[in-house]
């Protein structure tokens, strides 16, 4: 894969790389050494340039190793009159090796010694003027110079590649984790969705089983008329958890917007409530149009859990809504004047509308209140 300012890599094994710079290097010294001028033999460039070959085998694990053989070989061809131009181009492999493998400062002390093994070895061997021996190392340390480089340039790209390689796989993971953790999070928030359409449908279908139980045989119509009630909630219910464990089942899913009502649905919730015979009343004050859909979710949420736990729990024959909105809060609370404390026998329902409204930024607070009853306060933000 390219990444963006990069040239893809190629996928070269690193024996098949070797290979190839090996075999470079057989070819490429003795067309050096012709181009050069001086003279190709068996005994001489051949043979220099197999040996180097050969020591460029090792180049992956010793790298300084196969430099300093590599400088070394060279050196003594020369000296030998085997070999009659190069003092560190034929090993040019080798220190190109070095300095990728971060022994920069092996290639460059590597690189010194033979530039004035050579120097000493063209004025006080070969006996050339100073000139030429200028011309000569002069230009075997600009060689030598281009190499390092060019290498330090190749190896600096390729560490940018690989960082920015890494800081991809990184950002690619970090959103994997946040999608997990926000999928978790939706079906933690779609598990209480259930448990309050769930508990809320029991709690009312079951009333109205019970009165048409009870009145199935002196009332007719009174029982009928429960039923149909307990129908119309069921049927509701229904179609709000087919909507639930729809977005449950189907992964790919990121979110799902409650299927019930939000503020305007309250008062629905009211009249069902009111259905199974406990009075409730409810109070509203303020302009709502204002409320975000989280909060009228949280809402709707905190009355709908507390009015069942009047009617499952309570005893009570009175319950009272008050919904104040206000420029930068909502405050709900439910009382009711039931004789049982619902926070002592309710399951998760507490817990989870105290959850709910928290994670909005709210507080709830419940507790049994003077002269009897028990209510549930809470108060959520809004943001301006």
């Amino acid at each position: 894969m390219a990444y963006p300012g990069t040239a893809a890599r190629p996928a070269l094994p690193g024996w098949a790389l070797t290979g190839l710079l090996a075999a470079a290097t057989a070819v490429g010294v003795p067309a050096g050494v012709a181009l050069a001028g001086g003279r190709v033999t068996v005994a001489g460039a051949l043979a220099l340039a197999q040996t180097l070959a050969a020591l460029l085998l090792l180049r992956t694990r010793w790298p300084v190793g196969t430099l300093l053989a590599s400088v070394a070989t060279v050196a003594a061809y020369r000296a030998a009159g085997l070999v009659d131009v190069g003092w560190i181009w034929p090993a040019t492999v080798a220190f190109a090796g070095a300095v990728l493998a971060g022994r920069v400062g092996w290639a460059l002390a590597t690189g010194v010694s033979a530039l004035a093994f050579a120097t000493s070895w063209e004025a006080n061997v070969a006996g050339r003027a100073p000139e030429s021996v200028a011309v000569a190392v002069g230009g075997e340390a600009l060689w030598l110079a281009v190499v390092v480089a060019a290498a330090l340039a190749y190896a600096n790209r390729r560490r940018w590649q690989d960082e920015v390689a890494a800081r991809v796989r990184q950002a690619r993971h970090e959103q994997e984790l946040a999608a997990g953790r926000r999928r978790a999070e939706e079906r933690v928030r779609i598990a209480r969705e259930l448990h309050d359409v769930v508990s809320h449908t029991l709690a009312v279908v079951g009333v109205h089983l019970n009165v048409a139980l009870d009145a199935v045989d002196s009332a007719p119509n009174e029982a009928r008329d429960a039923l149909r009630l307990a129908q119309d909630v069921r049927g509701r219910a229904m179609a709000d958890l087919g909507a639930l464990v729809g977005v449950l089942r189907d992964d790919s899913t990121p979110g799902v917007e409650s299927p019930l009502p939000r503020l305007d649905g309250v008062t629905d919730l009211v009249e069902r409530v009111r259905g199974v015979g406990l009075r409730v009343t409810l109070e509203e004050s303020g302009d709502r149009s204002a409320v975000p859909t989280p909060v009228a979710l949280a809402v709707y949420r905190v009355v709908q859990e507390a009015l069942t736990n009047v009617v499952r729990h309570a005893r009570a024959g009175r319950a009272v809504v008050a919904l104040r909105y206000a420029p930068t809060r909502v405050t709900v609370e439910v009382c009711d004047d039931g004789t049982a404390t619902p926070g002592a026998t309710v399951g998760h329902g507490l817990a989870g509308m105290r959850d709910r409204v928290e994670a909005l930024g709210g507080t709830l607070t419940t507790g049994p209140v003077d002269g009897g009853g028990f209510e549930v306060s809470a108060v959520l933000p809004v943001a301006r």
